[in-house]
């Protein structure tokens, strides 16, 4: 199943915070008297609301002005993007885009409204987030290669995710073609509903973003069997990587970073910029993010956008080879 529709959710960040803030920390501008929209592609409750919700409760201190944290799932992130890449380029909206929405998809989707190359200004990274493969505590695996002997004993078993040409889904692909196993991609409109169905026995299998299942992993209700980047997660030192665990090369990392509609002036580049660093570098924020799974990575607005150029590309040829492909 691939998610089509829209799921909203509004939060109003900083409004306390800022009465709070002294003009020392705020970065007038001519803009700064109304709120920045935040949209964030994903339904509420995943690894990209949190750290939304979080680094956005810093920046309208440094602002002084609101961020509202606007949720916008769907197709996979590509509707909450496009909303970003029409909106008017006045530093009033901006968007948590990501190696799906602004590497990966573009190659896999068969319609896309946008260009991430093209309709977008980069304004600085955010980060990078830790992938889990997870199962429920009723099947009978408890490893790696126990879990790929179970899926070439039942060809065509079902993996979640989070979405259709999400990282997760990458992550999914990468999986089944070096175990040479085959299983069946169901992709979910976000962590919320993926979890609720996991937990409950509908799905066995999943990969989701850490910061969202690392509850659920710390009391007992889901088996954390491997993570899917290079190195072990803070979050979960005993859990070995997938490569670890017996696919040697095996490592999708997802990252995240802020972006404009195209053609956003260079002040307000670099007022949000500031703003998103000063936000990342607080140590109570690095802590919260850590704590939840996610490694904190602040750059500058060049630095991402040649990261997204450079990830287009690559993701490309890995969608080609993998003949990924979505509605």
């Amino acid at each position: 199943m691939t998610a089509t529709t829209v799921s909203r959710r509004t939060w109003v960040l900083g409004t306390a915070a800022m009465a709070l803030a002294g003009p020392a920390a705020v970065l007038a501008q001519s803009s700064a008297a109304k709120p920045i929209r935040f949209i964030v592609p994903y339904a509420a409750g995943g690894t990209t609301d949190l750290v939304a919700r979080t680094v956005g409760v810093h920046m309208a201190q440094t602002l002084g002005q609101p961020v509202i944290i606007d949720n916008r799932g769907g197709a996979g992130g590509n509707i909450g993007m496009d909303a970003v890449a029409k909106a008017a380029p006045d530093g009033l909206t901006v968007g948590m885009g990501a190696i799906s929405t602004n590497a990966l998809n573009p190659h896999i989707y068969r319609a896309i409204a946008f260009d991430p190359r093209k309709d977008f200004t980069a304004i600085g990274l955010l980060g990078n987030s830790t992938i889990v493969l997870e199962v429920h505590p009723a099947l009978p695996v408890k490893t790696i290669a126990e879990l790929i002997a179970w899926g070439r004993r039942q060809p065509g078993q079902a993996y979640a995710t989070a979405g259709a040409g999400t990282s997760m889904h990458l992550a999914g692909v990468l999986f089944a073609q070096l175990s040479k196993s085959e299983w069946t991609h169901v992709a979910y409109k976000g962590s919320a509903p993926l979890l609720n169905d996991l937990l409950g026995g509908q799905v066995n299998v999943a990969f989701d973003n850490l910061p969202a299942s690392l509850p659920h992993i710390q009391a007992g209700k889901l088996r954390a069997l491997a993570v899917a980047g290079a190195q072990r997660s803070p979050a979960l030192p005993g859990v070995p990587t997938i490569a670890e665990a017996g696919l040697p090369g095996y490592a999708v990392e997802p990252w995240f970073g802020v972006y404009g509609p195209a053609g956003l002036p260079a002040h307000e580049v670099q007022r949000l910029n500031t703003a998103l660093v000063a936000a990342l570098d607080d140590p109570a924020v690095r802590d919260k993010l850590v704590a939840a799974g996610f490694t904190p990575r602040s750059s500058s607005a060049a630095g991402l956008d040649a990261l997204t150029r450079r990830e287009y590309d690559r993701l490309g040829a890995v969608a080609r080879a993998a003949h990924m492909t979505t509605d």
